[in-house]
């Protein structure tokens, strides 16, 4: 197969995934739920500090980057 016809479709699929964390960057404030404040992230504030964990944020990232990279490899095929 061409390596150019496969760094052409790296290069298309790249540029949707960029287009698309842009519109969820710049839609992000009018979204319901935001990201990095999901229910279920961890938030503890004391006297002395505070302590903020993600937990739901790390997971839904880390799914929507799993499938990203699912769909990159079943494109190189």
């Amino acid at each position: 197969m061409d390596p150019l016809r496969d760094v052409g479709k790296s290069l298309i699929l790249l540029g949707l995934v960029v287009a698309g964390l842009g519109c969820v960057l710049f839609l992000g404030a009018r979204l319901p739920l935001r990201l990095g404040r999901l229910p279920g992230d961890i938030a503890v504030q004391g006297r002395r500090g505070s302590f903020y964990f993600p937990i739901v944020t790390s997971i839904l990232l880390s799914v929507g980057l799993t499938l990203v990279m699912w769909l990159v490899g079943w494109l190189r095929k």
